[in-house]
């Protein structure tokens, strides 16, 4: 993949973490551009319309070719990624783990408890987390327990927000035994039927989210808040996100709630001037 293209992916990708990297120097920057682009064409493989099967087959080669190139140093379109992880020591481990998550996208439509949900979690995004933190530079270890606290978060936040566009493409990422604590079925999400219960239920979902945005802070030394800028300000966007769903008492089923770009461009540069001002 040229760097060209890996830019060229992550613009037109429109995500919420975007706004951040323009604050990264030149090469950091060029190397999150990578690293998201990866990230994004390893997601895409499980969201493509294909069968099942097939997408297993292409996630599967995907991952021999990224193995062939780290391990054997075959020459393949992994060439910047594997430049980019050794030029900032990321662990290719982080790599095999996203694969699994989204592997698991493909072989599980739901989820039995918060112990397999976290799992999924863990693997999608804080592990996307613990590979930003090698570009971005730090220099307290506890940054590692911030990046897949706030990774979770995110995670968590996502899955609220989406929980009406998961359950129409058959994904529930709610936990059943969560579901059936507050009495809402599988049925309930795919008919988009809002209730009290279901209200209830994402309550509980907001509360965790909440509580691993708290854990994220307190694993954020203040001395390490400005190599963590481009993290704060996923977070600062993602739990803005997460107030206004609870703000509109989770009407979720139908469309996802999102911010809008000058909302997001606001919370940037109010993140931005409150580290710089600490700083």
């Amino acid at each position: 993949m040229e760097a060209t293209t890996d830019q060229q992916i992550t613009l037109e990708s429109r995500s919420n973490f975007l706004y951040s990297f323009f604050f990264l120097p030149k090469e950091k920057r060029k190397a999150i551009y990578t690293l998201y682009a990866f990230c994004r064409l390893t997601d895409d493989i499980a969201d493509e319309p294909a069968p099942v099967d097939k997408k297993m087959v292409r996630l599967n080669r995907w991952e021999q070719e990224l193995k062939r190139c780290f391990t054997q140093r075959v020459s393949n379109y992994f060439d910047s990624v594997q430049q980019v992880a050794e030029r900032f020591r990321i662990p290719y481990e982080y790599f095999l783990e996203l694969i699994a998550g989204v592997r698991m996208d493909l072989n599980q439509l739901h989820y039995h408890s918060f112990d397999d949900l976290k799992l999924y979690c863990y693997r999608v995004a804080s592990t996307v987390g613990l590979m930003c933190i090698q570009i971005f530079g730090y220099r307290d270890p506890v940054i590692k327990k911030y990046a897949e606290h706030l990774g979770i978060a995110l995670q968590l936040t996502n899955i609220i927000r989406d929980v009406g566009a998961d359950a129409k493409m058959g994904r529930i990422y709610l936990p059943e035994e969560e579901l059936k604590r507050f009495s809402v079925s599988r049925q309930d999400l795919l008919e988009g039927h809002y209730s009290d219960n279901f209200y209830r239920l994402m309550r509980f979902q907001a509360d965790r989210a909440h509580e691993y945005y708290r854990m994220a802070q307190e694993c954020l030394p203040p001395a390490e808040r400005k190599n963590m800028l481009v993290s704060e300000i996923m977070k600062d966007i993602y739990f803005t996100l997460l107030q206004k769903i609870e703000q509109k008492q989770f009407d979720v089923l139908h469309k996802p709630i999102r911010l809008s770009t000058p909302s997001k461009f606001f919370i940037t540069l109010k993140t931005v001037s409150e580290i710089k001002l600490l700083g």
